[in-house]
């Protein structure tokens, strides 16, 4: 089990280790990691075309992401209300930022294209099958596991080079608070939720500590339990980013913890641009603090439960 567990959070760790101050090199690493984050996604949607009766499995699939979603999605909406108001944050008159680098309809719309990147895996999975035969996809698992070392390695460069310093990072008391809450409710509604998918207690712990971070929580679990329960584990967190876009313009003025923590991981990132239009710059550095503790908690938590 530990074994196991080393191997897979070494090169995070490696990567944690170095320092980069060039910004080009930094630029590339940024790169490297989303063209690793597609070509996985690509062999998660090839993988999957090897399943016998493809139809009825990509069914249960759906089928066990929305289960799983809406148990988690209920647990965190509830444990951020009561932190909304155990805090009484305010942010109505914060400066708006003009002019935000991002929209709401692009973002939703990256996140979409990454659907649209598992999907074309699956077509081009049937036809590699159909000239090569079913070895094609044990090499694109086989290629799939690389990747994600290489990923995970320039994910821990990112994360060291991220700008925040820990120590600054845990004197946030809210953004801790947040990302605490985010997490707690999560791991309860991913407990509670195991019984109705017809998984062991730890598997269920696993599919929730993605907080939100698609793109590793599908190829982490996916590695270890199977191409379909990866694709419930990429839809799940990829459908809270998409419900977060929708959320954080309603009710971040008046609800920023809720507002803020249900992006999860994705608020230091993909939502950070959002919070910041709709929330003005006062809402960044939770944003920011509360997206980077569950980045940092996320792989370790998966890879510890899927080894139990």
């Amino acid at each position: 089990m530990l074994s196991g567990l080393l191997i897979v959070l070494l090169p995070l760790l490696l990567g944690y280790l170095v320092p980069v101050r060039h910004a080009g090199l930094m630029h590339l690493i940024n790169r490297g990691v989303n063209a690793s984050v597609y070509l996985i996604l690509l062999l998660m949607g090839i993988s999957l075309a090897g399943l016998d009766d493809l139809l009825a499995e990509l069914s249960r699939m759906g089928s066990q992401a929305l289960q799983l979603f809406l148990v988690i999605t209920c647990a965190n909406l509830l444990a951020l209300w009561w932190l909304s108001r155990r805090l009484a944050l305010r942010f109505e008159h914060s400066p708006i930022v003009a002019g935000a680098p991002t929209t709401k309809l692009a973002a939703m719309l990256g996140s979409l294209a990454l659907v649209g990147v598992v999907l074309g895996g699956v077509l081009l999975g049937l036809g590699l099958g159909w000239l090569g035969g079913d070895a094609v996809y044990g090499h694109a698992e086989t290629l799939a596991e690389w990747t994600l070392y290489a990923l995970l390695a320039l994910i821990g460069c990112q994360l060291r080079n991220s700008g925040m310093p820990l120590r600054q990072i845990l004197l946030n008391r809210h953004g801790l608070a947040i990302a605490v809450t985010v997490a707690l409710s999560s791991l309860l509604g991913g407990l509670a939720a195991a019984p109705l998918l017809d998984l062991r207690w730890n598997e269920g712990l696993a599919m929730a500590s993605g907080f939100g971070w698609y793109s590793l929580s599908g190829i982490l679990v996916g590695d270890q339990l199977g191409p379909v329960l990866g694709g419930v584990a990429f839809f799940n967190d990829l459908a809270r980013e998409l419900l977060a876009f929708v959320l954080i313009p309603l009710l971040i003025r008046y609800h920023a913890p809720l507002a803020i923590g249900y992006g999860g991981a994705t608020s230091m990132d993909f939502t950070l641009p959002v919070i910041q239009q709709h929330g003005g710059v006062a809402c960044v550095p939770l944003a920011v603090v509360s997206g980077f503790l569950l980045s940092l908690l996320s792989p370790p938590l998966i890879l510890f439960f899927l080894t139990l």
